[in-house]
């Protein structure tokens, strides 16, 4: 469940059981393991990992349910009062899987230390994956204390792999012919705080020392995009004007009572500078409605400042309350159905930008990676340009899948793009 590097973390266990001479199986009734990495960002999702362990037990009553991940660190011991759930294992632990799994099951059913504790980047290594573009983690934690979140305390203080770890890790892929890799973290922008460096550094020893062709940015605090990372990355060679920005609100008041440190008119501005300086590059956002002491006029300024923004796509959701932040203990909090109305208008001006932005770039000829399997339905090839679109292209050839090439993007169809290969 949840975020990408719980993603690539799920593929580290994965990885870790099979080279202890586990099988992954695709049915619950042939599995003697069900093993869940949890998500804990909102109380919805606690309840649809309860709703899934519930599940395996009830479609075998032999299996052994075990849940690790952002839950795990929060609800610790406090989980194993569920008859569903047999072992809970902590998010450090679950990067030896094997070894934390087997001590677990002859003890205690527990495996968790304290996250806060944690000084050190765990150096999980993942040798193999199936995906076109190759996810690598960067970072760990995050020193920030946002009054919705509840993950610093899931996953303890940010925390860097260092440079040459990292590179090594690249080479590796590099190995297993990957072309794109995406840096994957809880607070990307904190990289390197903990080992007296910046961002840019890392940036800058990527781009000299790696021969993989493109790279991607997770997601970064508008304050964390300076203007030396913005020259750096217009004259890259391998990063992609491929940008995530964590906005959260586009109101004053808002972000003041979420805990963010910067204004609606510093990201604008930012955006801005962004859209002059990339050719068509892919902007987007992530933004909560309905947050505590949100009004309909708080809601008003930040619908008219995202319509007037030049972001491209808005990921956006309504704000659910999470036990043990600030926000669950504000006064003044928004009904469910306001938050769902709020959030039915965001979607509608994303949906328009993203049509907007798509439309931007039919004519245009663009660099993309060709993925490793044709698209389902027609069997066509398909890619990912540098800035984010998906395109299917008009060639049937497999010999060039997971290649570079070039592609013409000549038109959209329901929110899809076309093109010919040239």
């Amino acid at each position: 469940m949840g975020c990408k590097s719980n993603q690539f973390e799920s593929a580290v266990i994965k990885e870790n059981l099979e080279k202890n001479n586990f099988l992954e199986v695709k049915s619950i009734e042939a599995a003697d393991y069900y093993i869940l990495n949890s998500c804990t960002v909102t109380h919805k999702s606690d309840n649809e990992a309860f709703y899934l362990l519930r599940n395996a037990k009830h479609k075998n009553s032999n299996i052994k349910t075990i849940i690790t991940g952002c839950i795990a660190q929060i609800e610790k011991k406090q989980l194993l009062e569920n008859d569903f759930i047999d072992i809970v294992i902590g998010n450090d632990e679950k990067l030896d899987f094997y070894n934390a799994m087997t001590a677990t099951e002859k003890d205690s059913r527990i495996n968790i230390s304290d996250i806060m504790q944690q000084e050190s980047f765990h150096k999980a290594v993942l040798d193999t994956m199936t995906k076109t573009r190759a996810s690598l983690k960067i970072q760990d934690g995050c020193d920030n204390r946002c009054s919705y979140c509840i993950i610093p305390f899931a996953r303890g203080k940010s925390r860097s792999a260092d440079i040459e770890f990292i590179i090594n890790q690249i080479n590796n892929l590099s190995n297993h012919n990957f072309k794109e890799v995406v840096f994957t973290g809880i607070h990307i922008g904190q990289w390197g705080k903990d080992i007296g460096m910046e961002l840019l550094d890392l940036l800058k020893a990527v781009e000299e020392r790696t021969t993989i062709p493109r790279y991607r940015l997770g997601s970064l605090n508008p304050l964390e995009i300076t203007n030396e990372m913005l020259d750096f990355l217009s004259n890259s060679e391998k990063f992609c004007p491929h940008f995530h920005l964590s906005l959260q609100s586009a109101c004053n008041k808002t972000l003041r009572s979420m805990n963010r440190f910067y204004t609606v008119e510093y990201y604008l501005e930012q955006i801005e500078k962004i859209n002059q300086i990339f050719d068509k590059p892919f902007l987007g956002s992530d933004i909560i409605t309905g947050f505590a002491g949100e009004t309909d006029e708080d809601f008003n300024i930040t619908q008219h400042n995202l319509e007037k923004s030049g972001l491209s796509q808005i990921h956006t959701f309504p704000y659910s309350i999470r036990k043990g932040t600030l926000g669950a203990n504000m006064p003044n909090q928004v009904d469910d159905k306001t938050k769902e109305k709020r959030a039915e208008i965001i979607k509608k001006i994303s949906a328009e930008k993203y049509k907007n932005f798509i439309n931007k770039n039919i004519g245009s000829i663009q660099e993309f990676l060709i993925e490793k399997n044709p698209d389902k339905k027609s069997g066509l090839l398909k890619g990912v340009t540098r800035n984010y679109l998906t395109v299917i292209t008009n060639s049937t050839n497999i010999n060039i899948l997971n290649t570079l090439a070039k592609v013409k993007i000549t038109e959209a169809k329901e929110n899809k793009l076309y093109g010919e290969l040239i």
